[in-house]
């Protein structure tokens, strides 16, 4: 595909090549970029437009809202719930699902979606980002159930993110390797500027949040030590350490220049009941499907995280993904432990 093809051109020629195409997902694409842009510019004016700062309110989860995430969750249903490219909806910022209801035009698609990724970082200017999932609807016209949303991550129609930072991009795979797109904000549009993006297969580079080291399980302590003793040590190479704490950012980095991601179960998190602090359905299965077709890899540490069976709209999972190499060597290591 030429460099500066438009996001929507980019669909539209893909989809000449899919058999019974109806336009639909093109247009699903569509509504997700407008809500990306809007989300964008919000971000970009910040304090200008009073958007910075808490919320008062929480999620689901528990968590402190920051006032973006409300705005953002908001500019994602608004932009899907009319268009009738969606049958249903579910946001990390959000309890329950949404599902169209019967009597309003309804599409064949269900969206996942972490509105706002890195959300504590907003109100200290750092890179933050949308996360998306998409997956068949069920066939024939009927409200939608949350077993409907709870499917494992290989049945991914698609999954992408966009990063809000120095400039604007959109990462998206439909299953046949990942694109990136840059928003140009003079014509406002998406235009392709890389294709078919692959991920070394070893790295020199790792991001863990270290505060919580006291707290790894052994397979972790045993990679981080070995990746920390350098040329030295038995990788015979010299790491360097990023941590940014959005997983967007993460994520786009190990794309551009390889690494290795992981935000694994720890002991302070299952004395809190949580396998994991990542959400399975908003973050773990969409950057787990980006990564793997850019050629690497994304596991829990025990399996693979797009094999996982979900068991509810918000489950946390530990995540380990980036560079086929080091994560296949901290499988190997939670092998050893069993």
């Amino acid at each position: 595909m030429r460099i500066g093809t438009t996001l929507t051109n980019y669909i539209i020629e893909n989809q000449r090549d899919v058999q019974g195409a109806t336009g639909e997902f093109t247009g699903l694409l569509n509504d997700i970029v407008v809500a990306c842009k809007k989300i964008a510019d919000v971000v970009n004016k910040g304090d200008l437009v009073n958007v910075l700062g808490s919320a008062e309110s929480e999620n689901v989860q528990g968590e402190t809202q920051k006032k973006l995430d409300v705005i953002s969750n908001e500019l994602m249903i608004d932009a899907l719930q009319h268009n009738g490219h969606i049958a249903g909806l579910a946001s990390e910022e959000m309890e329950a699902f949404f599902s169209v209801p019967l009597h309003k035009p309804s599409g064949n698609y269900l969206l996942l979606v972490d509105p706002l990724d890195g959300s504590s970082n907003i109100d200290v200017n750092v890179s933050v980002g949308t996360i998306f999932s998409i997956l068949r609807a069920p066939e024939g016209r009927r409200a939608i159930e949350l077993a409907d949303f709870l499917r494992p991550g290989a049945e991914q129609v698609a999954a992408g993110y966009c990063l809000y930072g120095p400039s604007s991009l959109l990462v998206l795979t439909t299953g046949n390797g990942v694109s990136m797109f840059t928003l140009d904000r003079d014509i406002g549009e998406f235009l392709l500027t890389r294709e078919g993006v692959r991920i070394p297969e070893e790295t020199r580079e790792f991001a863990i949040n270290a505060s919580n080291q006291r707290f790894w399980e052994a397979p972790v302590q045993r990679f981080i030590q070995e990746c920390l003793q350098g040329s030295e040590g038995p990788f015979g190479k010299d790491f360097n350490m990023r941590w940014v704490a959005s997983m967007v950012a993460e994520v786009h980095r190990i794309l551009t220049r390889g690494g290795v991601f992981l935000y694994p179960s720890d002991r302070r998190l299952a004395a809190a009941g949580k396998n994991g602090k990542l959400r399975l359905l908003y973050e773990a299965n969409p950057m787990a499907l980006i990564v793997e077709q850019a050629g690497g890899a994304a596991s829990t540490g025990l399996e693979r995280i797009l094999d996982l069976q979900p068991e509810e709209l918000h489950q946390r999972v530990p995540v380990i993904l980036g560079s086929r190499v080091e994560v296949e060597r901290l499988v190997a290591y939670h092998a050893e432990v069993g």
